[in-house]
């Protein structure tokens, strides 16, 4: 494993508690994919989704630990403490993240959290009683695609 491996990941989460996406888009592979419960994305996406979470989260705070590497993988803890915007409500979402790593930079991401933990806080009494259902977890899935489709679509540098 490369030096620059060892450290891509501590680089982007560091960059990530600076709110800095220039730095974390460069963590990136070209040919990169992101998945979460919320987002499934690639490429210019997966910068446009960190630029456009890092711009609005206002008091958006980062926290990560447990970086472990083996050949070309790693992975990680990380928490994330905000505003939920919509409802005003106070987040703090436990995340483990997956890393593929080709060519010393991050090829697949996967971030795993439990929706309905997030939902509970986020949403309020609609995440604790809806949170569990897929009606929920696709109408924020939606809302989410739809509001990095629109922020994409004044930031040119993520279009294709």
């Amino acid at each position: 494993m490369s030096d620059q491996e060892k450290t891509i990941i501590d680089t982007f989460y560091q960059a990530f508690a600076q709110k800095d996406y220039r730095v974390m888009a460069t963590c990136y592979h070209p040919y990169a994919t992101f998945k979460d419960p919320v987002f499934e994305l690639e490429g210019k996406q997966i910068h446009a989704m960190w630029h456009m979470l890092c711009q609005r989260g206002k008091d958006l705070r980062i926290e990560y630990s447990d970086v472990e590497f083996s050949e070309n993988v790693a992975s990680a803890n990380w928490t994330a403490l905000y505003t939920f915007s919509k409802t005003k409500n106070k987040v703090v979402n436990h995340i483990s993240a997956s890393f593929v790593l080709k060519d010393g930079l991050i090829v697949k991401h996967v971030d795993d959290f439990i929706f309905y933990n997030w939902a509970s806080q986020a949403l309020g009494i609609t995440g604790v009683f809806l949170g569990w259902t897929s009606f929920l977890k696709n109408k924020v899935r939606t809302e989410a695609s739809n509001s990095l489709n629109a922020f994409i679509s004044v930031h040119p540098e993520y279009q294709d």
